[in-house]
């Protein structure tokens, strides 16, 4: 049976092939990984595992980094590193700060998180 991410032979749509510039988040969800691997926390071939075992209604609608630290979350989880509870407790915190930051401009140490 094919999983979601397997659709190697099937009809698909163009493929885009224009370069975009790489956002804060997408660089620090790549530096966590890297973290996670270089410390033995967490190998690749697990990261792979988590994206496919997603199904389709998630995988479809993440993109390539969001799933990638959704993967990293749950491998973190299921670890026993962190718990729901202390995932969602820092994402609230997080959204918190961000709702009462004062806006970012762009330009020199601007950016998107």
């Amino acid at each position: 049976m094919r999983g979601v991410h397997d659709i190697g032979g099937l009809a698909g749509g163009p493929i885009e092939r224009s370069e975009h510039e790489v956002t804060l988040s997408e660089k620090r969800v790549d530096a966590i990984l890297t973290l996670l691997a270089g410390g033995r926390v967490m190998r690749v071939d697990e990261l792979r595992r988590g994206i496919e075992e997603m199904g389709p209604g998630v995988y479809d609608e993440l993109t390539y980094y969001e799933r990638w630290i959704a993967s990293v979350a749950n491998i973190l989880i299921e670890k026993g590193v962190l718990s729901v509870d202390e995932i969602g407790r820092r994402m609230e915190e997080v959204r918190a700060a961000h709702d009462n930051a004062p806006p970012r401009h762009e330009g020199r140490g601007g950016g998107t998180a």
